[in-house]
């Protein structure tokens, strides 16, 4: 485990409070060592002074006196020596053990601001809600700098990405009404009692390349929409979304010859129905377009420990193992179907991630053996109220 700031802040102070304590150790025991040993002619005096008169140093019991205060004198300093390390190292040990214990709690104490800047940015990750601030109100450090900078930053960002979902939004919007006036125009010209079958033709073709522009528009305008977060989240059964969608796409599938199936559980999630709604349509929609003639299609909604599943699997060409990833890719389409307009802008999965995505939701896809792709989709269940809320 790697360690934390916190953690190595304690082992430093630790650290620092154990070098300085054996250093201060070690110069008390040469100190000490010194003070015991004998003074110039304090140890072997010339003479010294009795009752009886002075003893003379060459005396015979003089000599054996000398010997004896000297072995005494050594093991004083032993003794004495051996007891300030005994006592001086555990008194050091323990020293450095509180010193550990003050470190961790002033580190604590210092990185409480940090760890709030911490928290904020947890939740904006989470919830994708850039509207939320540190709003720092401690002292005027370096922390408060830092929640400063973070602050900014999220304004920043919020500013930025709310400029380009209007920037997509309205893009979409201008782009959309001239499509629709040539629509018209191409139409009401197609019906003219006068229209020669060349002229009925090309508009048939106008038509079809003006109804790809507008589901391109549609795709952009949804997948900037898909991308914000839900913040507004409604209570409801996935499963009444989920059969929604199959009434209206079983016109479409009639006319491929594509057999739907549905297994739907009822599904509790929370969200926003009409975004999920277009999530639950984009999978179906992909999984009969991309089918052949007289394939199938599985629908299944089931509730798991901890989430809402949706899986929609087909029958199709086989999908290489490594182009998995690129399905959800903007404008990326498998097989080099980037002609055939009826099958789709290239956005459906990557608007079905990005709206995933903003329900703190999953999507994984793999192939099937058979052909064709198993697509599950996984949203978190609904909030269960707190006791004694409204």
């Amino acid at each position: 485990m790697k360690p934390t700031a916190r953690m190595r802040l304690a082992l430093a102070c630790g650290a620092v409070f154990l070098v300085i304590g054996t250093l201060l150790l070690m110069g008390v025991y040469l100190l000490v060592r010194n003070s015991l040993e004998p003074r110039d002619g304090l140890g072997k005096p010339k003479y010294i002074t009795m009752p009886e008169g002075p003893y003379d140093a060459n005396n015979r019991e003089y000599q054996v006196a000398v010997r004896r205060v000297e072995q005494v004198r050594r093991t004083y300093q032993r003794d004495t020596l051996n007891t300030l390390l005994t006592v001086g190292g555990a008194g050091l040990a323990a020293s450095s053990a509180v010193a550990v214990w003050y470190g961790w709690w002033v580190g604590g104490w210092a990185l409480r601001p940090v760890q709030q800047v911490t928290e904020t940015a947890r939740r904006v990750a989470q919830s994708h809600n850039l509207t939320e601030r540190i709003a720092y109100t401690g002292p005027r450090d370096e922390v408060a700098e830092l929640a400063d900078v973070f602050d900014t930053m999220l304004t920043r960002l919020a500013r930025s990405f709310d400029g380009q979902r209007r920037f997509v939004a309205n893009a979409s919007h201008e782009l959309r009404t001239p499509l629709t006036i040539n629509r018209t125009l191409v139409d009401v010209a197609v019906r003219r009692p006068d229209a020669t079958d060349d002229l009925k033709r090309l508009g048939e073709s106008l038509l079809l390349v003006n109804t790809r522009h507008e589901r391109l528009i549609d795709g952009l305008l949804a997948l900037a929409e898909g991308e914000q977060a839900v913040l507004d989240r409604r209570p409801f059964d996935l499963s009444d979304v989920v059969e929604h969608v199959l009434d209206q796409v079983g016109a479409e599938a009639a006319e491929r010859s594509v057999t739907v199936h549905r297994l739907l559980d009822s599904v509790p999630t929370a969200g926003d129905p009409v975004l999920l709604e277009r999530l639950v349509q984009n999978l179906v929609e992909n999984a009969i377009r991309h089918n052949h003639e007289g394939g199938e299609v599985w629908v299944t909604t089931r509730q798991r420990t901890d989430a809402a599943e949706v899986v929609v699997a087909n029958t199709g060409l086989p999908v290489p193992p490594y182009e998995i990833e690129t399905i959800f890719e903007p404008f990326r389409r498998l097989h080099g179907d980037r002609l055939r307009s009826e099958r789709g802008s290239g956005l459906g999965l990557s608007i079905v991630r990005a709206i995933a995505d903003a329900h703190d939701g999953t999507v994984t896809a793999r192939p099937r053996e058979e052909g064709g792709l198993t697509i599950t989709t996984e949203l978190p269940p609904p909030e269960h109220p707190t006791p004694g809320s409204a």
